[in-house]
């Protein structure tokens, strides 16, 4: 019988892969939780007009990568292809304007139908945060700071730059794109077929393009900053003097999009070189159009979204340290007693598992290789004057302690 794959694009998480998973969203939880954010979690399934309207249907995502399917009614229902539209949508239909401002964290898995590559699947997760009804910089300097502060966190401080850029207020948008959209059509005959189906819709996309005979007409194109009004200057200006404040290094990338429609003012991506040509690991910006595109009142926002296959990439295996204890017995009438030691040491929240088979050799190959940081070796002579083996598995060094000092002495491996 043909052995049974998972759908390509898909993966399964378990080991290591489950553990920095677990370990990428824990460290956001416990961050995101210190600056007042509130997790949500809306369904994986939405209309498509959520995502039409939001991302608008010229984006890559719309146009090419979503996975939609139509129902017996008639309505057209999409796979979330990322999460800051459904969050909007989650908003609007609960009628959260009341709470504003208001701050939010979701994660979970996402979809897109793109060719898979290396950081880069059909079904993903993703972390995200979205600060809603505040439309000062004071909101963008604190998304980014907590972006910052995460990515630190994750011991990825060597790793990654922080690129920035702005898009302007709507006036300032409109004008550059203006001048950009008219700029690109003298060179209509020289620009890659994609570039050339976004010209007339979303022609900001087409400075983002890593065809290279694009990068070289771009080159010349008009620049993003000299189209900015006095407010988005100022708005720009006081960003960097924040993000200065801070201590936070960044680039300043005149040619820095955001691929979706409902972006203004910041737009910021941190990047690694480490992880091949899709090299973005977190990227955001402001968006203070998007809930009113759902049908609500106008409101401002601004958030990120990180992907955790790109972060799993670039995070080292020896970090995830285990926490597992693994508890080995000599003789199954020694059993009672394993069980007793096991359950002391999980109502202090220390994961323990006991080795119920094989000799004490084949136990503690057993204990190495779930990757357990110490063993308790429970046998018959040492036990008749209340004593066990502790076993450190770092360095294979084993001493016989009280059992009434187990735990003291568990928290110095620890």
């Amino acid at each position: 019988m043909k052995k049974i794959q998972p759908v390509r694009g898909t993966h399964d998480l378990f080991g290591d892969s489950y553990n920095k998973k677990f370990f990428i969203e824990k460290e956001a939880s416990n961050l995101i939780g210190l600056y007042g954010y509130n997790e949500i979690e809306t369904p994986i399934l939405e209309y498509l007009d959520v995502f039409t309207n939001s991302l608008g249907v010229a984006s890559d995502i719309v146009s090419k990568e979503m996975f939609t399917l139509t129902t017996s009614k008639g309505n057209q229902i999409a796979l979330r292809p990322e999460g800051t539209a459904g969050v909007a949508r989650a908003f609007v239909s609960n009628g959260l304007a009341q709470f504003l401002p208001l701050k939010l964290f979701y994660k979970g898995p996402m979809f897109r139908r793109e060719r898979p590559q290396k950081g880069r699947l059909r079904q993903f997760h993703q972390i995200g945060i979205e600060y809603l009804g505040d439309n000062s910089f004071f909101a963008d300097i604190e998304v980014i700071s907590i972006a910052n502060k995460f990515l630190h966190k994750l011991g990825l401080s060597e790793k990654f730059k922080l690129e920035i850029n702005s898009l302007g207020d709507l006036e300032s948008r409109e004008s550059y794109t203006h001048d950009l959209k008219r700029f690109l059509k003298e060179k209509k005959k020289d620009l890659s077929n994609d570039s050339l189906m976004r010209l007339d819709k979303n022609p900001l996309r087409i400075l983002d393009s890593k065809d290279k005979n694009d990068i070289k007409i771009l080159s010349d194109a008009p620049v993003f900053s000299d189209y900015l009004n006095s407010p988005s200057k100022e708005f720009y200006t006081n960003l960097k003097l924040g993000l200065d404040d801070l201590g936070i290094e960044y680039i300043e990338n005149p040619k820095l999009v955001r691929g979706l429609d409902y972006y203004c003012h910041t737009a910021f991506e941190f990047i690694s070189n480490q992880i091949g040509s899709q090299g973005t690991i977190l990227a955001g910006g402001r968006y203070d159009g998007l809930i009113q595109r759902m049908g609500g009142n106008s409101t401002s926002g601004v958030g990120w979204a990180a992907g955790i296959e790109r972060l799993s990439l670039l995070i080292k295996t020896r970090i995830l340290q285990n926490k597992t204890i693994s508890i080995i017995f000599t003789s199954n009438k020694l059993l009672p007693k394993a069980f007793s030691l096991a359950e002391q040491l999980r109502s202090l929240d220390i994961k323990t598992d006991i080795i119920f088979s094989g000799n004490i050799k084949k136990q503690l190959k057993r204990a190495n290789k779930v990757k357990s940081f110490a063993a308790i070796i429970v046998g018959e002579d040492e036990l008749i004057n209340n004593n066990i083996i502790l076993k450190d598995l770092s360095d294979s060094s084993q001493k016989e302690i009280k059992i009434d000092n187990l735990i003291e002495e568990v928290k110095k491996i620890l």
